[in-house]
Order: structure tokens, then sequence, then C-alpha cells
């Protein structure tokens, strides 16, 4: 999990960062290219700076498919909805095919709703099983909390045992109950790309890296390259 470090001054260099990166990263790759997107301060900045006229014309949206790593179990227009930020920051933005956005769904229960984006999951990639040759993702989006969660990866939960099922409810750890990818659908990825910005987070950046598994974004066993996009606070620089 150490991956590759990439350093910026701060929270807003590092999302000018991770655009450019983007961009590069899904211009040149072929046919579609699935994306797992993240939650939180930090992927919103980010994804603003995507749907700008800096960089709209830059990026083939036609060619994205989206899904997310996480969601509150919460309606679509609720304050703390993961799919609602990023549609307000993005997607309302920019020309991604409706076909192509599948947020977690938040109806029935969260065990249904896990149940039924895991049997998407499965139908897109065309297996019920992962082949490490064959990544799910291109690209995994994750955050970092100061706890070592990422994704909802909470500490504590019983879905940190979980590496049969894709798709997991979380009912407990937090306020309210979420639904989130578990360890075998995230390390499904051909790149997963970490972003963390500010002092609170430099400890756990810290213990993940060095493998410290009593954190739970340290137990991810990735298949493919691990990148760490972090401003100098959370690299323990600043």
């Amino acid at each position: 999990m150490s991956g590759r470090l990439d350093v910026a001054d701060d929270v807003h260099a590092l999302s000018r960062r991770v655009a450019e990166w983007f961009v590069d990263t899904v211009g040149p790759a072929p046919g579609l290219v699935r994306i797992s997107l993240s939650g939180g301060s930090t992927p919103k900045e980010l994804y603003s700076l995507l749907a700008s006229d800096a960089f709209r014309a830059r990026v083939p949206w036609d060619r994205l498919e989206l899904f997310w790593g996480d969601e509150r179990f919460v309606p679509y227009d609720d304050p703390a909805s993961n799919y609602r930020m990023t549609k307000e920051a993005m997607l309302s933005r920019v020309p991604v095919p409706s076909a192509h956005i599948h947020p977690m769904p938040v109806d029935g229960t969260p065990g249904d709703a896990a149940v039924r984006y895991e049997t998407l999951l499965k139908r897109i990639y065309g297996a019920d099983e992962f082949d490490p040759a064959r990544p799910l993702f291109d690209i995994m989006l994750l955050g970092l909390g100061g706890d070592g969660h990422t994704a909802s990866l909470i500490p504590g939960q019983p879905v940190l045992e979980e590496r049969r099922r894709w798709v997991a409810a979380v009912t407990g750890g937090r306020a309210e109950m979420r639904i989130t990818l578990t360890y075998p659908a995230i390390e499904s990825s051909r790149i997963i790309a970490f972003l963390a910005a500010g002092p609170e987070k430099t400890s756990a950046v810290r213990a993940v890296r060095s493998g410290d598994e009593s954190l739970p974004a340290a137990r991810i066993r990735p298949h493919g390259e691990v990148i760490w996009f972090l401003d100098r606070a959370a690299a323990g620089q600043g």
C-alpha cells in the first residue's frame, strides 16, 4: 500500500494536480473507462475543476462510466448524499450519458440496495468472481479519514471481514447507515488513487502506507497501481 507518492503544496494545487493526471489517464484509454468516485471535500474541488472551462473540453465524457465507492443511505437530494455533491459539482455541468451514471440505490433497505448494486456490478463485469488480470474499475478514487477509514470501511464494523460480497450495508459506526464497496471490489482496480489533504490526515497516511492493518485502508490488497495524491500537510511536510 505504500504506492507512488505525489505531493502538492496545498489542497488547491492538489486538486489541479489530480485533474491533470485524470485527463492524461482517461484520454488515451481505449473504450469505456470505469471510474469509482469518492465523496468528501477534496474530491468535490476536483470534480468542480474537471467541470470548469479549464478542463471540461479535455475529458472524453462520453466514454466515462461512473460508479460510487460508498453512499450514505439518504435520499439523493439530501445534503449528505455523495451523489448529490457529485451532481452539483460536476455531473450537471458535463455531458456524461445518463446511462453511464450508476449511483448507489438508496431505496428499500440498505441490505437490499447493496444486493442490487452488486448485481449491477456483476452484470457490467460479466462474471460473478473477480479475475485479478481483468479489473472491474480503471480508476478507483478514495479518500482517507483520520481514523483510517476509506469508502465506508469503518473501524470496528463487520464489513471489514467481508471478502465474498462486492457491496455491503454498513449500519453502525456513523450517524447514517451506509452502503459501501467491499475490499474485493476496491482491489479490482487498475489504479487506486488516494486523495488526502490537511494535517488531520498525517498520522493515518503514515500508518496506512506503512501497512498498519489496525486501520481499515491498510487492509486493501491492490491488484494494480496505487497513487497517493497528498498536500504537504497530509504528507507530513507542512
